[in-house]
């Protein structure tokens, strides 16, 4: 079975070509395009204006790209691509820790808008933390769609993990509290709750979000302890906006980037830790049970830019 790494560049690889072919095409009609390859020389324009549409085109966005531009100027000592790579790693860095796994149990909220993967995250997310050798239940809080509980049931089955649900139409903060009220008296470890879709914009919907949240710490004080929001890499730029808002509204602490591999917009992990400071928690490769992995940020900076360019 591939390793976590291979996956990772497996899912980065559309967005690894497009940067190659973007600058192969930009620094091919530059006559100076060869002085960035050379120690300790600055960077010609036309090479840095190939850096930043190969950028924007991943869609790290305008200010990641502008940060990463100016630090690339500065810095030349090395590689290109080394010196992209630098800049990069540090962007990934500069986020907010990951909150620790102190108090048991440790509630997970997922959330996001209609079409993300949510659903599909929480049974991958229950399978890696079973992986790890911990007690898992998962709760069907999006109780407005049925085929949701479905889904998430077949989830479980497959997982392996408990589940708690309710009829069509109930209050999804009451789940969530049933669900982490039975973790507690299981000894379940880690609770993840599959949340409603929903729009950044309805006031209402977001509402019930801080709903569930208060209800929660009722049971497990600090609770939640992590609320991930899940971000459709294909949407990009759009995908910031989202985050933006959810982590106004929701407390989103940690963004699980999904369909990874079948885009080249994979840049927008960039401009979600530049500008929100917001960590890259896990990424979906695959369609797969397993194709959820821990995102590294090495190995992220490393299929995008080392022995690239």
């Amino acid at each position: 079975m591939p390793s976590v790494f291979d996956r990772i560049r497996a899912g980065l690889a559309k967005t690894a070509q497009q940067i190659r072919q973007r600058l192969g095409a930009e620094t091919a009609a530059a006559p100076s395009a060869s002085a960035a390859t050379v120690p300790g020389r600055a960077l010609p324009l036309d090479t840095l204006e190939a850096v930043e549409d190969a950028l924007l085109a991943a869609d790290v966005g305008i200010p990641a790209t502008r940060r990463i531009l100016e630090a690339v100027k500065a810095d030349t000592s090395g590689r290109l691509g080394d010196r992209v790579a630098r800049v990069v790693l540090g962007i990934l860095r500069d986020v907010r820790p990951t909150p620790p796994i102190t108090t048991l149990p440790h509630v997970i909220l997922v959330v996001g808008v209609n079409g993300t993967g949510k659903t599909t995250t929480v049974g991958k997310l229950a399978n890696l933390y079973r992986g790890l050798g911990r007690s898992v239940l998962v709760c069907a809080a999006d109780t407005f769609r049925a085929a949701a509980v479905e889904q998430l049931a077949v989830w479980a089955e497959r997982a392996g993990v408990d589940l708690v649900k309710a009829k069509s139409g109930a209050d999804p903060a009451a789940v969530t509290f049933d669900a982490v009220t039975a973790a507690k008296a299981r000894s379940r470890e880690i609770v993840i709750v599959d949340t409603a879709g929903r729009l950044h914009t309805r006031a209402n919907l977001m509402a019930e979000l801080d709903k569930i949240r208060r209800v929660v710490s009722k049971v497990v004080p600090d609770a939640p302890h992590e609320v991930l929001l899940v971000v459709d890499a294909t949407v990009g730029q759009n995908g910031l906006v989202q985050a933006r808002e959810f982590m106004t509204a929701s407390g989103a602490n940690g963004i699980v980037l999904t369909k990874l591999d079948g885009t080249a917009k994979g840049g927008v992990a960039v401009a979600i830790a530049n500008d929100l400071k917001l960590p890259i928690r896990y990424v979906g490769v695959g369609e797969s049970l397993d194709d959820l992995v821990p995102f590294d940020a090495p190995t992220y900076v490393d299929a995008l830019f080392v022995d690239k360019w």
